[in-house]
């Protein structure tokens, strides 16, 4: 009998204590992340840069700015305007909203309903917090655009992770602490910038990497939001 009532202790104390779930996108609900790779490989090679899928893990959770300046000083690029920056920036994500352009419901990640259905059984309130300036129009493809309480995309940010801003924003539209939110992430990035928020974390993927999370999955698939009695 002690045993199921501390469990049961334990538990409701991580609801007393949560009261926002803050997603990124790419990697968390959907990966996209691919589709992104290809868009900037293909510009890349237009521009004679070397660009692997080593170098690409250098762009997760950035902007497409900070990106395009990352691919040009792989390069030798001694200068380029800001309007020949834009124009390349924007030839990119042409590109690739082609590639996603047949994104459904079935491209949504293993656990991330169930995550989001678990959240609205407890009263758990739920923003997106994604760089992406795409992010509204992949929900909306993904049919998730209403499931969202708040949306933060890289339309509504001027600082970049690891800056906390985004998640921030996020914080304050659900009018909620940071010490009442969990971040989800799946990039190193976007877990220091929950880190610098004051946020608790959960990161997806491999832990060895991501070693700065509160809590690490592989996947949401491999635990229920129970999970969070660990912080």
């Amino acid at each position: 009998m002690c045993y199921f009532y501390t469990k049961y202790v334990i538990i409701m104390d991580w609801k007393n204590k949560i009261k926002a779930v803050i997603f990124d996108l790419d990697g968390v609900i959907v990966d996209t992340a691919k589709y992104h790779y290809l868009a900037w490989k293909s510009l890349a090679d237009q521009l004679g840069i070397p660009f692997s899928e080593r170098e690409n893990e250098n762009l997760k959770g950035i902007s497409r700015m900070d990106s395009l300046n990352f691919i040009l000083s792989l390069g030798d690029v001694q200068y380029m305007s800001q309007d020949d920056k834009m124009k390349l920036a924007i030839s990119k994500n042409l590109h690739y909203l082609e590639l996603i352009t047949d994104l459904n419901r079935e491209d949504i990640l293993p656990g991330t309903l169930e995550w989001i259905q678990e959240c609205k059984d407890n009263n758990i309130k739920i923003a997106l917090g994604s760089a992406s300036k795409n992010a509204r129009r992949i929900l909306e493809s993904l049919d998730l655009i209403d499931q969202f309480d708040v949306i933060i995309d890289g339309t509504n940010t001027t600082k970049t992770k690891p800056d906390p801003q985004v998640f921030e924003l996020a914080a304050k539209g659900l009018g909620v602490k940071a010490s009442e939110s969990v971040v989800i992430e799946d990039a190193y990035k976007g877990l220091e910038a929950a880190k610098n928020g004051g946020f608790y974390s959960i990161g997806i993927g491999d832990p060895e990497i991501l070693n700065i999370a509160d809590i690490n999955l592989r996947s949401l698939s491999d635990a229920d939001m129970n999970i969070l009695e660990k912080l």
